[in-house]
């Protein structure tokens, strides 16, 4: 075979290789707009009633009356969201079931688990990040402290005897927790639970003595009377709650812990369905009227799109994975 044939040879394959690419941009393009043909299951790996269920439920509330479709959440509680995780992570790439995804499971699970059966960057496509949600360190009224240096005083004082409840293993209050107890050089009792319903019931029978809550959890309780909250857990003190400091600024400088909620989808599903799906929560969602509810209800808008997502989901996981070692953390 001459040059000449070889160059006609080759530019024939380029030419097959690119009309291949256009089909399957072509198919992919016409996969997304009959999506969804069936119901969608979202899969929440947490309990009812915390801020991953309930971003998850108004997702699947504002997708359900955009497409007529129905959108199921399913939850699945366990060991720190992993296995409700892991479930998503092996679903089809076909958008028809995807992840309620939070801090706990994506990013800080892989550097508390050895062997992580998934991997939160290869197996997952990032769709959106709804909303972060920033942590409080609150207290039964019956605890006698009113600040975080009257409740270190006091767990000096009574060593291992104070007790804080989580979510369970592995979440942000967890590691909140460990960090403040490690960074205060204290010690309590940590009792995990499968969720925050629980714990919350817990808490306000005074069973346990302390618990990280997020802003939209806390507020609430706050008017009640039934907790008294201590201090925030971000770099800045909360609009919702301006004259409760920081616990950087109540003696702990550089502690800092926030969460976030959103939505993924397994590695691997079409660009066009995932676009789909962000373009619709991000507008029925995050925007308009239901925006300033989330705001008033202590939820941070976030909007991530996917590419944001990405990069924000690898910051994370060292950051958190910094956190893990930080506070000599491991998981049980």
């Amino acid at each position: 075979m001459d040059r000449r044939d070889q160059n006609r040879g080759n530019q024939g394959r380029m030419k097959a290789r690119a009309a291949l690419l256009l089909l399957c941009a072509i198919a992919a393009a016409a996969h997304a707009q009959v999506y969804p043909a069936r119901a969608i299951r979202i899969v929440v790996p947490f309990t009812p009633a915390g801020p991953t269920d309930f971003n998850a439920r108004l997702i699947a509330q504002k997708l359900s009356e955009a497409w007529g479709q129905p959108v199921i959440v399913e939850n699945r509680p366990a060991a720190g969201g992993v296995p409700g995780t892991d479930l998503v992570a092996k679903a089809g790439a076909d958008g028809y079931t995807l992840l309620g995804a939070n801090t706990g499971p994506l990013a800080i699970a892989p550097g508390l688990y050895p062997k992580l059966p998934y991997d939160p960057l290869k197996n997952f496509t990032p769709v959106i990040l709804t909303t972060q949600t920033m942590g409080v360190f609150a207290v039964h009224a019956g605890v006698p402290a009113k600040s975080i240096q009257e409740l270190i005083a006091l767990a000096k004082a009574n060593p291992g005897k104070l007790i804080f409840g989580s979510t369970g293993i592995g979440t942000v209050s967890h590691l909140s927790f460990e960090l403040f107890v490690h960074m205060a050089g204290i010690k309590m009792i940590h009792v995990p639970y499968k969720g925050t319903s629980q714990a919350t019931t817990d808490f306000l029978a005074g069973q346990i003595d302390l618990r990280t809550l997020s802003t939209p959890v806390a507020l609430p309780l706050m008017k009640l009377g039934k907790v008294r909250v201590l201090s925030v857990n971000g770099s800045a003190r909360s609009l919702l709650m301006p004259e409760v400091p920081t616990v950087a600024e109540s003696g702990l400088p550089g502690f800092s812990t926030n969460s976030w909620n959103g939505l993924m989808a397994p590695a691997g599903t079409p660009r066009g369905i995932v676009m789909k799906l962000f373009n619709e929560i991000n507008a029925r969602m995050l925007g308009g009227e239901q925006r300033e509810q989330l705001i008033r209800d202590g939820y941070e808008i976030s909007g991530f799109g996917p590419q944001e997502f990405a990069v924000f989901l690898q910051a994370e996981i060292v950051k958190w994975g910094q956190m893990v070692r930080i506070a000599g953390v491991t998981a049980e």
